[in-house]
């Protein structure tokens, strides 16, 4: 393929498409061709901007690249006295393998509505080269669409994934010795700025304290991260080992999802900390520890 003097058929560069898509289908991006009421609410939802991935459904038939500009209109006809769920697809209907379309004349990827699908609906029907958008479940005797009736099912195709590990070694000895109750954003070497991405819907977070200070007593403790705003798993320090000094590894782990006002921006990443009121053990890092952490993003539909 793409020689000079050679031939091209169209399969050829379908399968490219499916190549360089992994062999995945669905939008690129999280606000892709997503789907909503009409700015006023009637009879019929609107597709925003995006672009697609759409598989087709026999091996071989490779892969299409769709796109849309704008919002696209699309009509749903009144329920009667029973309610319905339908089906907003994104359709290709090749004639080399399914309809009769004419490439020269018809738009071969066009939205599609399957009516009547059941409520629990998430595919499209087998055999058919779509992938869906939403399902409406719309009430009897409505004409109107609204938001709360719209579930969106896209996927993105590949989404991106960005991992970065950020490290800490405390110089010197900072314990923590109050028993209050109180939460402490401690220790103070365990911050660390994390860019966001603007695409970013979730934050896998772990942080790791290897070779944690314990001592004088049994310890008891609360730990958790926070990412900007956003509060992690409480992860609890529970010891008993009496007054000698000893060291510990505390592993805080948490999936956050992330709000729009954290995208695009860099947000502390910090470990807080409450000793307990009943427990008399302090805790406390030195430059025999090491302080990891381990966050990755990840791109999911808006």
């Amino acid at each position: 393929m793409l020689t000079h003097g050679g031939t091209h058929p169209a399969r050829a560069f379908r399968m490219m498409v499916r190549d360089l898509a992994r062999g995945n289908q669905g939008v690129t991006e999280g606000n892709d061709l997503k789907v909503r009421a009409l700015s006023t609410p009637g009879a019929g939802v609107r597709v925003g901007d995006g672009s697609a991935v759409v598989r087709g459904a026999a091996w071989g038939q490779g892969s299409y690249t769709q796109y849309n500009v704008g919002d696209a209109s699309v009509p749903i006809a009144p329920t009667g006295s029973a309610g319905r769920s339908d089906l907003i697809c994104l359709r290709v209907e090749d004639p080399e393998y399914e309809g009769n379309r004419d490439p020269a004349a018809d738009d071969i990827g066009y939205l599609h509505v399957i009516s009547g699908v059941s409520a629990s609906t998430k595919t499209v029907p087998s055999g058919m080269t779509a992938i869906p958008l939403a399902r409406l479940d719309i009430p009897a005797n409505t004409a109107t669409i609204t938001n709360a009736m719209i579930t969106d099912l896209r996927q993105i195709a590949n989404p991106r994934r960005e991992r970065t590990l950020y490290t800490a070694y405390p110089g010197s000895l900072s314990r923590l010795t109050a028993q209050n109750g109180q939460w402490y954003n401690w220790p103070a070497a365990a911050r660390w700025k994390v860019p966001i991405p603007t695409w970013a819907t979730t934050a896998k977070v772990v942080v790791t304290l290897a070779g944690l200070r314990l001592s004088e007593s049994d310890v008891f403790a609360y730990m958790q991260t926070v990412l900007g705003t956003d509060y992690g798993q409480t992860t609890s320090i529970d010891d008993d080992q009496g007054n000698n000094i000893r060291r510990n590894t505390v592993v805080l782990a948490d999936t956050i999802t992330l709000t729009a006002a954290l995208r695009g921006t860099t947000q502390d990443l910090y470990v807080r900390t409450q000793p307990s009121k009943s427990e008399w053990g302090n805790l406390g890092v030195d430059a025999a520890t090491s302080l990891i952490a381990d966050v990755e993003f990840t791109e999911g539909v808006l």
